[in-house]
């Protein structure tokens, strides 16, 4: 299902850093500018992706603020791009416009703006990760447009390839065919949009690490822990498991380094449970506390938890976010994948192995924030708290619209006169709830409601269908949802009893 989402703090979103320049456009010699972004939509898109050996889309919506940041941005690529050899198309859809709603489905669109790269005419479809700038949109296609994996022939070919702050993975072969080297190629077909990738006869060419190989050989160069590893399983799985595995830190830094934002990015996307100790990074005890924190993830590493050490003063939007307080550090959240937290706050060093000894022996009780159930909440937009969730939104028999939100988010105080609005109009309808939950203050069942940014609108019909809204943010258009989806209230089981008794008395009478 699309999702209508505007990210103000996601961690998929992290390192999202959009500017905004003047638009690029070619006059076509009749004083008209040409766009050299191709417009699509559900009737011209799959002949016009099938026609394109590569071909980058972008799922945008009208309203989105970062769609219109990079709106020059792209244009101004794609009027580069349209000069490479041979030349690479851009191209957007509207995934706003209901008649498009399917592609947007197809293509598992879940926030905006979403660029997806599409090879061999729609056949394989790749996330874009690259910049969101044209200069770098440029050059990261340049090289997507470009082989999976690039030769390296000489020392200068290697270090122009391999430097000490990325990942880099090389295979090396005594030729260039065989099942290893096939594996190989479709590895760095799958991973392109991820890593970087060479291929080598010659291991003496490549920095760092023992030169020698026996064999066929994944080297795999990174700028943390041992720098250089290798694997000689050659199964497409085990390599990608291996690629995936060794290029995370055992421990990632969550600071304002711009270099360590993209493993910050994949630990918070990874499907694996998280430990993130927060600190205070100025703090006498912070050698301590990283010694200790490194023991225990080497340790812990491959079962099933990852490791994150983050500075108070960078981590601000995961404070907000989980709805830490300041004075809570040094402290220690465990988020499971069904979003399930654990937490230590004020935790000694001494403690920390301790502490992750009982989570793993399944001996903590998970941590769950609910603010207290208001004593008065007759304002047009009803309050909901963790405590109170089930009672609002579950049992009531109403059909209830609920926000999930953040004080601080910008979006969310755009929105919040519109609901306010939307409740006025229902104000005098029993049958319908306009409710908010603060997120960041209130735990609730992730795999119930899909949350990745704010504000997220759910809808719950009296007979219990549940719908995420993902429309535009108009107080004609929720109106418009709620009315197209409500059903007759159901009225709770005790209700419905009396209701029944009532009845029996008078059929007796």
């Amino acid at each position: 299902m699309a999702t209508r989402v505007s990210i103000c703090f996601c961690f998929c979103a992290f390192a999202l850093l959009i500017s905004s320049l003047t638009l690029v456009s070619a006059s076509d010699g009749e004083g008209q500018s040409k766009e050299f972004v191709l417009t699509l939509d559900h009737s011209n898109f799959s002949e016009t992706v099938s026609k394109n050996n590569f071909i980058v889309v972008e799922f945008y919506a009208p309203w989105c603020g970062h769609c219109k940041n990079l709106a020059p941005e792209y244009e101004k690529a794609a009027s580069i791009l349209s000069s490479h050899d041979p030349p690479v198309v851009l191209a957007k859809v509207d995934a706003s416009d209901e008649a498009n709603r399917k592609l947007a489905t197809e293509f598992e669109v879940k926030g905006f703006p979403t660029l997806k790269i599409l090879r061999n005419g729609g056949k394989i479809v790749q996330e874009y990760k690259g910049p969101r700038e044209a200069d770098g949109i440029v050059e990261y296609l340049k090289k997507q447009a470009g082989p999976a994996s690039a030769e390296i022939k000489s020392v200068e070919d290697a270090n122009n390839l391999i430097d000490d702050k990325k990942i880099f993975v090389v295979g090396v072969f005594s030729e260039f065919s065989g099942e290893e080297f096939e594996n190989f190629t479709a590895l760095a077909e799958k991973l392109r949009s991820d890593y970087d990738f060479g291929h080598t006869l010659d291991a003496k060419l490549l920095p760092r690490g023992e030169s020698t190989v026996s064999g066929p050989t994944l080297r795999l160069f990174k700028p943390f822990d041992e720098f250089v590893v290798d694997s000689q399983n050659f199964n497409v799985d085990a390599l990608e498991k291996f690629v995936e595995d060794s290029s995370m830190p055992i421990v990632t830094v969550f600071n304002k380094d711009p270099s360590n934002h993209p493993y910050v990015i994949k630990f918070f996307n990874g499907p694996d449970a998280k430990a993130m100790l927060f600190l205070n990074f100025t703090s006498e005890l912070v050698e301590s506390f990283k010694s200790k924190y490194h023991d225990v993830a080497t340790h812990y590493k491959g079962k099933g938890i990852r490791f994150l050490l983050g500075d108070i003063e960078a981590s601000q939007g995961a404070f907000q976010y989980f709805g830490l307080k300041d004075d809570q550090v040094p402290l220690i959240i465990i988020q499971n994948s069904d979003g399930t937290k654990y937490l230590k706050p004020n935790l000694e060093p001494d403690h920390i192995a301790s502490w992750l000894e009982e989570y793993m022996d399944g001996n903590l009780n998970p941590f769950r924030k609910s603010e207290p159930i208001p004593e008065v909440n007759n304002e047009p937009v009803k309050v909901v708290v963790a405590d109170s969730l089930e009672d609002v939104v579950f049992n009531s028999g109403q059909n209830v619209l609920l926000e999930f939100y953040a004080p601080w988010c910008g979006h969310c105080k755009k929105l919040a006169p519109i609901l306010d609005e939307v409740a006025v109009s229902f104000k005098s309808d029993s049958d319908v709830v306009i409710a908010k939950l603060d997120a960041t203050a209130n735990d609730f069942p992730h795999e119930t409601f899909d949350v990745k940014g704010y504000p997220t609108l759910y809808f719950r019909s009296a007979s219990g269908n549940l719908l995420q809204y993902d429309g535009d943010r108009t107080k004609e258009d929720i109106i418009d949802f709620i009315q197209k989806n409500r059903d007759e209230t159901v009225q709770p089981d005790s209700v419905q009893q009396e209701t029944l008794q009532q009845d029996s008395v008078k059929d007796e009478l």
